[in-house]
């Protein structure tokens, strides 16, 4: 199993947040504007009672389906990403714990599995992603994939000069990053990359 880190607070954002997704649900239940003061106050309540009942088992348990409605809503987000970028050929398992990935795909080569792991972990709010990759007949020996984070400043050229010897071979970078990267000039510090191997 390889892990690989990824800039927590960078990245595409496609969670939104918790409140946003409350405020969708209530309404439903009650469309006035007073009503609304009230879901407010029921969230502020019902994490009262649980710190409060938090001795030892009650933290456990509460959290609990709090944090299954989270995650449950950000692996549907983490799916629609990788479904809308043509990565998901209907194998693939996304696992969340935390800000932590893991990726499973039984069929996906090594080359999609790559950018899978790029376009889960170029996400705003995860850190860490897990995968195995398959091994690669065509190499020599088992390889690491290479990866690199994207300084302030840089651009493609200077990221295919370190890399590939040839700035002018910066459009390599750009093609092994589809369809996660639309535009060579469109990458962010913080953004981890695939650098294709010769």
């Amino acid at each position: 199993m390889g892990f690989w880190d990824f800039v927590k607070d960078s990245g595409k954002s496609i969670f939104g947040t918790a409140e946003a997704a409350e405020p969708e649900v209530e309404p439903k239940a009650a469309p006035q504007a007073a009503p609304q003061a009230a879901p407010k106050a029921e969230p502020k309540a019902a994490p009262a009672p649980t710190a409060g009942a938090a001795p030892q088992a009650a933290p456990k348990a509460a959290p609990t389906p709090q944090h299954d409605a989270e995650t449950k809503r950000k692996l549907d987000a983490l799916n629609a990403e990788v479904a809308a970028l043509g990565l998901d050929s209907g194998d693939v398992r996304l696992y969340l714990n935390g800000d932590t990935v893991k990726v499973e795909s039984k069929g996906a080569d090594r080359a999609t599995m790559e950018k899978l792991i790029l376009a889960v972990g170029n996400i705003k709010g995860i850190a860490r992603v897990e995968a195995d990759l398959p091994e690669d007949p065509t190499a020599p020996k088992a390889v690491e994939p290479v990866f690199h984070e994207v300084k302030k400043g840089e651009n493609l050229s200077e990221i295919a000069q370190k890399y590939l010897g040839k700035a002018s071979r910066y459009r390599e970078i750009f093609e092994a990053n589809k369809p996660m990267l639309t535009d060579p000039d469109k990458i962010y510090p913080g953004q981890k990359l695939r650098i294709p191997q010769d």
